[in-house]
Formats: C-alpha cells, structure tokens, sequence
C-alpha cells in the first residue's frame, strides 16, 4: 500500500486519494480545430515510463484537493508530492532509469518460482 503526503492534510493511506493520471499534460489550445486523431491523442495516450513519472492525485476522503506526485513506476515508491502551481522537482540521482544488463534483470512483482504454488484467486 502506498503511503501518500497531501501537501495541505500530510501523510495519508492511498485508500483516501484518487489516481487522475498523468500530471503536466497541457489543454489543447485551439480544442475546436482538433480533429479525431488529434482529440485521441490528447484523451487517451500518455507516457508509460519505467522510473520517475508525475502523477495527479486527489485527497478525496480529505481536503478534496487536487496534487501531484513523483513515483517511481518500477518500485512504487512515491519521490515527492507537490501543488498543483509547483514545478516538477528533480528526481534524486539513484531514482533516474539506467537500463540494467539482461542477466541482472529483476523478477516482475507478479512473477513466481515454478516449485511455488501460486495461491491464485479462482
């Protein structure tokens, strides 16, 4: 489970917040001279990083709040939150993507040695 900061109520259990997506995506300036492709593009497509990505969150059982945050996509962990009106903070320097040797690759969360039961939901 995550544990989020609100930048107004402090640190908070995810339960109490709501994913908006992906922070810093501007409006279309002209939305009426888009066409289709263009509206798609703007509604659905957006970056899918492995590492720091800024996010928008709403404290929804708190200050109702809009923010976002700075999470690590591979770990999870959060790497600062911040007010809508506040620039993206810089990523500490060990939280940057480094592309890893294919020996050294980490198992996935999901992924499981075959000798382990998989005490899946039916």
């Amino acid at each position: 489970m995550l544990l989020l900061t609100c930048p107004w109520c402090g640190p908070r259990d995810e339960t109490e917040f709501h994913y908006g997506g992906q922070a810093h995506v501007p409006h279309p300036a002209d939305p009426a001279a888009l066409d289709d492709r263009q509206w798609a593009d703007y509604v659905f497509y957006r970056d899918n990083p492995k590492g720091p990505f800024a996010e928008r969150w709403m404290h929804a059982t708190g200050c109702r709040r809009w923010f976002n945050t700075l999470r690590d996509t591979a770990s999870y962990r959060i790497l600062a939150t911040y007010r809508l009106n506040e620039p993206r903070p810089a990523a500490p320097p060990g939280d940057r993507p480094q592309a890893a040797p294919p020996s050294a690759a980490a198992p996935s969360p999901g992924d499981t040695p075959a000798s382990a039961p998989s005490g899946g939901n039916r």
